[in-house]
């Protein structure tokens, strides 16, 4: 495995973020341009290598990070990586000439060419939008010191989609919400939150599905608003349906006692004892019991521990760690019960 893969994929001993029963990480994202570049999408291959070598020229030197051709990985690294919510999967699946700039003390992870030639993302665990703002801040601000950014006056950081125009900034939250899933009242969440400039999206952003009851809270609108304005927006929003998700589990917990924690200790049983597990099938166990954990129904499992297998038992990763030798299902099974136990 590539060293820095390995690196980023071992990280450091997990912690727990703020509001940690509902909240599991929060990103925040910048997406950046050159000015004397084409957008990625008309870009040749040469183009794209001197956009690298223009960015690296401005970042070579500034201390702490890595820089990683993303070319040069596995489709297994590459995919582990993904499911790390590292990059993103339009950057896997993009054309060869792509770099991942890595500084994983932090949690930054700046891409060069994606979508935008430089996509910098900071990913905190919890509530913490903030916390996440503050490394992608100072990576643009080291940035914008040796690149000329395409700005303009009246519409901000130009991007190659229109919707990112003005500020560049996407912040997002990614919350467990099993109680709103459940009865259903996240489908008028989702219909609210556009008219507030804000949406809710799958488990590894747009266009993709829901799973493990775990959803992705983000602005919509970047344009005619600030960075300030932008992170408080996203506050308020979250912290309000995370107010719904703890109301929706104690109704849960007072209607239908016996019934929910049936639930939660058949999934922990079948976590614990199963010879097989898939991938979905895992991430419905996964809500269960983390909704176990911190309703305290489940006290010999933390929430970090189970987290951390969000990553380690998705298909990329499995295959990364054990290969193909055996049947997957049974290794996610082998391998999550030697995590939980």
């Amino acid at each position: 495995m590539n060293a820095n893969v390995k690196k980023i994929l071992s990280g450091e001993n997990p912690v727990l973020g703020p509001e940690c029963d509902a909240a599991v990480s929060s990103r925040v994202r910048l997406a950046r341009n050159l000015a004397d570049f084409p957008f990625p999408g008309r870009l040749n291959q040469t183009g794209r290598k001197k956009v690298i070598e223009t960015i690296n020229g401005a970042l070579g030197e500034c201390a702490g990070y890595e820089f990683i051709d993303f070319s040069s990985l596995s489709p297994e690294e590459a995919g582990a990586l993904m499911e790390a919510r590292v990059v993103s999967l339009d950057f896997v699946k993009g054309p060869e000439e792509k770099e991942l700039i890595a500084d994983q003390k932090n949690g930054l992870y700046a891409m060069v060419n994606e979508e935008d030639h430089l996509r910098v993302q900071s990913i905190k665990p919890g509530f913490a939008i903030y916390e996440a703002y503050e490394p992608a801040n100072k990576f643009d601000d080291l940035a914008d010191k040796g690149l000329d950014y395409a700005y303009d006056e009246d519409f901000g950081y130009l991007t190659q989609c229109p919707t990112n125009l003005g500020t560049g900034l996407r912040v997002s939250v990614m919350l467990h919400l099993p109680a709103l899933t459940a009865s259903r009242k996240i489908q008028a969440v989702t219909a609210e939150l556009p008219k507030i400039g804000a949406a809710i999206r799958g488990f590894y952003g747009e266009g993709t599905e829901v799973g493990g009851d775990l959803y992705q809270i983000s602005n919509n609108i970047t344009l005619g608003i600030s960075e300030e304005q932008t992170l408080e927006k996203i506050k308020a929003v979250t912290r309000k349906i995370i107010e719904l998700e703890r109301a929706g589990r104690s109704d849960i917990l007072k209607n239908s006692n016996d019934l929910i924690r049936d639930k939660i200790k058949r999934a922990c049983g079948t976590a614990k004892y199963a010879h097989m597990i898939s991938s979905s099938e895992f991430l419905s166990l996964y809500s269960m019991i983390r909704l176990g954990i911190s309703c305290g129904i489940v006290p010999d499992i933390e929430i970090k521990t189970l987290d951390a297998l969000l990553v380690g038992a998705m298909p990329a990763n499995m295959s990364l760690r054990f290969g193909s030798e055996k049947n997957r299902d049974i290794l996610r099974a082998e391998y999550i019960q030697s995590i939980i136990k």
